[in-house]
């Protein structure tokens, strides 16, 4: 059995892989990966292994861009602190759910569940994963409704050049407006194209056809110049520059 562990706590990963060698003494641990980019790059350069022990929330991102962005993604356990993902998770057809402090009877029934759909399933096992990725494909928002006085106005999505968190709101901009909306940047990551807006900070998600400049920065970040102009610098931050450059084509 081969293994990618994906997880950005250096002692939960080494921890977990301490415990699949213990249940399965023959298991290969073939990387630990502490992020959204690191992991894209390896997938990009190794053959998918049989098992991921992915992560859910992760420091540029979380574990489901991941697989979103894998066209033919392996098994999959998911590992994660927070209970509210458990939905989303089996969407992606996962194995398990693995709630941390990782459970080494969990994880042992987890391991079991993997070799019964490996002796089972394989052969089939692509071609579920193409049905069910269809079924679950993802729909973003197109338009959002703002309120302006006392009225509402209609701003499309593509319309967008960016999204800012500043003084406890979030704001839409593009060439005309810079309007309030009740979004929290996380809420908007849910439901905007992750292939047209990335988030480069904590205040800024940015659509990609609203960079203009993008210039080398101190300290490995990167500096956008955008359209419209915003009223500050905005930096990309040292933790998603790797992802971002992927996102970017750069």
């Amino acid at each position: 059995m081969k293994v990618v562990i994906i997880e950005d706590e250096a002692f939960t990963a080494k921890r977990l892989a301490k415990l699949i060698q213990e249940v399965s003494p023959g298991a290969q641990v073939l990387g630990i990966l502490g992020s959204v980019g690191e992991a894209l790059a390896w997938f990009d350069k190794n053959e998918n292994p049989d098992i991921i022990f992915l992560d859910i929330q992760l420091n540029d991102g979380t574990g489901f861009e991941i697989v979103k962005k894998l066209k033919n993604y392996p098994h999959i356990i998911f590992t994660t602190a927070y209970e509210q993902y458990a939905l989303d998770a089996f969407k992606f057809n996962s194995i398990d759910y693995l709630l941390k402090p990782i459970d080494k009877k969990e994880l042992q029934a987890a391991v079991a569940k993997y070799e019964q759909i490996y002796q089972i399933e394989e052969t089939n096992y692509q071609d579920k994963i193409k049905a069910l990725s269809q079924q679950f494909m993802p729909t973003y928002r197109e338009r959002f409704l703002v309120k302006v006085g006392h009225q509402f106005k209609s701003i499309l999505t593509n319309e967008v050049g960016y999204f800012c968190y500043k003084d406890g709101l979030s704001y839409l901009h593009t060439d005309h407006h810079n309007l309030p909306i009740d979004y929290t940047l996380d809420q908007l990551l849910e439901e905007l194209d992750p292939k047209v807006f990335f988030r480069v900070n904590r205040q800024y998600i940015v659509q990609l056809k609203a960079i203009e400049e993008i210039h080398s920065y101190f300290n490995s970040r990167l500096l956008l110049t955008l359209s419209p102009p915003t009223p500050e610098d905005v930096i990309v931050s040292r933790e998603r520059v790797l992802n971002f450059k992927v996102w970017a084509g750069m």
